[in-house]
């Protein structure tokens, strides 16, 4: 750990090594410990400026409404009710769209090392684009690309090739009805194989995965899911559709995730007070807004004290964590065969599409007959099979080759030299050690177009995040990192990063 990051003892009852026993400072912390009262209070002023504004604007166009100078972006043919809501637009019209340049940005290229980004310019304030018909090359630093498989050249490449000649592109039925080709067979043995499980299902989508095989696995009365309160969307939209009671546990937080757990058993079913027939744990590997690392072991044994299920979601660490990027049951020590579910993405670290949910034969049999995502959707695309089954093999070195090994250990060298890096010149960076999301903090609203703009003009491209998606007061820009990028991309991005944090006041330091 680097010497500006301070850490803080694990609960008590926690053994093993130097990981467990001590904890970053997370991002929720920094607020609080380490930014000053004239930095939080800039940042409540900055927004209620745009709120201001806003409702200024706001009022502006409702009287050129009533004027009838201009129509209602709302309003509803005559007859029927309105299909959006004026205030639930407020921030995408008056916030959001201010910088919309900053998202949606089109490529031309392959999102590998580098990409090439397609000028374009508003003549309406962002409302719509045009394009200029030229590009700017620049550093990719806000793909997934950790194990830098999306290129263009080499023997996966080659074999996705010769994948589609034999296959096509698509399945064009879902398994269920039109079955499986002998590739997605392949894929999801060794899929299994390779997480340390006995059997697996892969899904033609990732997000698919958690929202249509949670349903399937905590349907029916008397379900409870617990939750980390920073679980991706899918997770929650799936827990929703499933019907089960939800409650949440402070991120990444094992002391309040044991209080919540033994509350709920000691309470029952919420009026009948009778046992809950199923309690499920949901936690993610990696959390890709935060860059931390959940933790594991004690988790673990929390669910073994109170026999509870224990699902986690590895789309950010599987590949990307672990010595043999295994995941974070190998980062961890941690057996397989204690998590009861492992899904996890192609999308990410095997530069493909579709998930997969791995777990013990008789419950992947019974997935394959009710989770919708087998039932209803089409298969995943044979040339994304083959993209992800050749990742595999070559990080598993069934290629005959060290490469996936040196693409992991480049990795982790990568993320680790990036992130001190940026602590070392005085940025609020975060994220565990190895994990290749490399969040700083930003905080103050208008910094966010400020610094991705200048990065752009740079040839560095980057991704900024802010509220809503974020807590008000925890703007960021997150660097995802990769095996793909050499020594000189990440020197080069920190000498651009620590000059306009000099311009733009982004050096809060971190106080002990």
């Amino acid at each position: 750990m680097g010497s500006d990051v301070k850490t803080m003892p694990a609960q008590k009852g926690t053994k093993g090594t130097q990981k467990t026993e001590e904890r970053r400072v997370t991002i929720d912390d920094i607020h609080v410990e380490h930014l000053s009262y004239f930095a939080v209070s800039f940042v409540y002023c900055a927004y209620t400026l745009l709120l201001l504004f806003g409702y200024f604007r706001e009022f502006l166009e409702k009287i050129q409404i009533l004027l009838g100078l201009k129509q209602s972006p709302f309003a509803a043919p005559k007859g029927y009710a309105p299909l959006f809501k004026e205030l639930e637009y407020f921030w995408l019209r008056r916030f959001y769209q201010r910088i919309r340049d900053l998202f949606e940005r089109p490529i031309a290229s392959v999102a590998g090392r580098k990409i090439k980004i397609m000028e374009r310019v508003s003549d309406d304030e962002n409302t719509s684009y045009r394009f200029t018909g030229t590009t700017t090359e620049c550093l990719n630093l806000g793909s997934y690309n950790y194990l830098g498989f999306a290129e263009n050249s080499g023997p996966i490449i080659d074999s996705v090739a010769a994948s589609i000649k034999k296959y096509s592109f698509a399945t064009a039925s879902p398994a269920i009805e039109g079955g499986n080709y002998d590739l997605i067979k392949q894929l999801e043995a060794t899929t299994a194989r390779f997480v340390g499980k006995p059997d697996a299902i892969v899904f033609g989508m990732g997000f698919a995965t958690n929202s249509t095989t949670i349903p399937a696995l905590c349907s029916g009365k008397g379900v409870l899911i617990i939750s980390d309160t920073l679980n991706h969307n899918s997770i929650v939209n799936g827990s929703r559709a499933s019907g089960a009671v939800i409650r949440v546990f402070k991120h990444n937080d094992p002391a309040d995730l044991e209080k919540l757990l033994r509350d709920s058993i000691v309470e029952g079913q919420p009026r009948t007070r009778r046992p809950w027939k199923k309690i499920i744990i949901i936690v993610e590997g990696i959390y890709s807004m935060e860059g931390e690392i959940c933790r594991l072991p004690e988790i673990v044994a929390i669910k073994k004290k109170y026999k509870a299920y224990l699902y986690v979601d590895e789309a950010h660490s599987i590949g990307a964590l672990g010595a043999h990027g295994r995941g974070v049951c190998e980062h961890w020590g941690v057996d397989p065969a204690d998590i009861d579910i492992l899904m996890g993405t192609f999308t990410k670290a095997f530069g493909s599409v579709g998930g997969y949910v791995a777990s013990d034969k008789y419950i992947i049999d019974y997935l394959r007959a009710t989770a919708y995502g087998q039932i209803y959707a089409s298969g995943m695309s044979p040339p994304c099979v083959q993209q992800a089954l050749g990742a595999l093999k070559m990080i598993m070195g069934e290629d005959g080759t060290t490469e996936g090994m040196k693409r992991i250990k480049r990795l982790h060298d990568n993320s680790n030299f990036f992130r001190k890096g940026l602590q070392e010149m005085g940025f609020h960076a975060f994220g565990d050690d190895d994990s290749p999301v490399v969040p700083m903090m930003m905080y103050h609203p208008a910094k966010l177009p400020g610094l991705s703009r200048a990065l752009l003009k740079r040839g560095i491209a980057v991704v900024i995040v802010g509220f809503p998606v974020t807590p008000l007061l925890l703007s960021r820009v997150r660097f995802c990192i990769s095996s793909a990028h050499t020594r000189e991309d990440l020197e080069y991005t920190l000498k651009q990063v620590s000059e306009l944090g000099d311009i733009l006041l982004l050096k809060y330091g971190i106080h002990k």
